[in-house]
């Protein structure tokens, strides 16, 4: 087994490291609290209020939170990297694990398992208790789409999450990273949809959105577009490698 692969004891040291950082693993857990919380708000303030209350969309408006749990995604996934680039953290990383690919595979390891499980609970979560309020407008589990919504909710956030972290690896800053993919995510799409005839639907949340909707119109499907995102992803992680291992602590 080749040395520079994750091992059990570093895996664990990150993890306590997360667990030791009020902020990185309050991020964690408002990606569950925000999604959660806010789908059930707005489905109790207008979900019976008529069809189509939630949107043109009712699968993917059975998923609105995550528009807010993927901020809280970003945040976690920054906030893991960033921590190694203040008062001198990431030299001493190196010092313990002295080989820089086994320690950054390992960081985006944790992020990546964590960020899955938190989010297959929180698409979980989000559908059954987001549909409760909703009256004779619920959907169900055997409704077309629903299960593959869940399930690819809580990956999209995953890769949100990792999509961070590869970039803080770059910038080696949390808030500038977040100073850039908050609006990216929010005006971004608007922007160029309008501007490049329908190039917005390859950017990372549109792509990877297309997995909550129930029907999809442009050239991507479900899970192409939640494969766009991966290669966002993996896009940001491959250069956040290339960042840590070239550079000085």
């Amino acid at each position: 087994m080749s040395t520079a692969l994750p091992t059990v004891p570093v895996l664990r040291s990150e993890w306590i490291k997360i667990r030791s950082l009020r902020g990185t693993f309050g991020a964690l857990i408002a990606v569950f609290a925000a999604t959660v919380g806010i789908q059930v708000l707005t489905a109790a303030a207008m979900g019976q209020a008529e069809a189509g209350s939630m949107g043109d969309d009712p699968l993917l408006g059975a998923f609105y939170g995550v528009n807010f749990g993927q901020i809280a995604a970003f945040a976690f996934g920054a906030s893991v990297l960033s921590a190694e680039f203040h008062n001198g953290a990431l030299r001493t990383s190196l010092t313990a694990v002295s080989n820089r690919t086994r320690f950054y595979l390992s960081k985006i390891a944790v992020v990546g398992v964590l960020a899955f499980v938190v989010g297959q609970v929180t698409g979980l979560l989000t559908f059954v208790l987001g549909q409760v309020p909703m009256g004779r407008y619920a959907l169900s589990p055997g409704d077309p789409g629903t299960l593959r919504a869940v399930f690819g909710s809580g990956v999209y956030l995953m890769l949100m999450a990792l999509l961070a972290a590869g970039l803080t690896a770059v910038l080696r800053s949390a808030a500038v990273v977040l100073s850039v993919l908050i609006p990216f995510v929010v005006m971004a799409p608007f922007i160029i949809g309008q501007a490049a005839g329908g190039a917005a639907e390859f950017l990372p949340d549109q792509a990877g959105q297309l997995v909550m909707h129930l029907d999809s119109a442009g050239r991507l499907g479900p899970w192409s577009g939640l494969g766009v995102l991966a290669l966002w992803a993996l896009a940001a992680v491959a250069g956040g490698w290339t960042a840590v291992h070239r550079r000085d602590a």
